[in-house]
């Protein structure tokens, strides 16, 4: 699975951003338990999975600050 782009991130819906990041975070999880048994081999996966998290709550940030700000 390749880094997800900016763009996309930013098209998807809130519902659709919560559900990325939950899976990402599974994900994220299993990567770690496989590099703790010995049996990751994509090591650069984590490091992916990591900075796709960030993306998916920075704009998650992004859009709270936005809708208090008009609020």
């Amino acid at each position: 699975m390749a880094e997800t782009k900016i763009a996309d991130v930013r098209a998807k819906s809130p519902d659709e951003l919560q559900e990325m990041l939950v899976n990402l975070r599974k994900e994220q999880f299993n990567l770690r338990f496989q590099r703790a048994t010995g049996q990751l081999e994509a090591t650069g996966r984590i490091k992916q999975v990591r900075r796709d998290i960030a993306r998916a709550k920075t704009i998650m940030a992004e859009r709270a600050r936005a809708s208090a700000k008009q609020a």
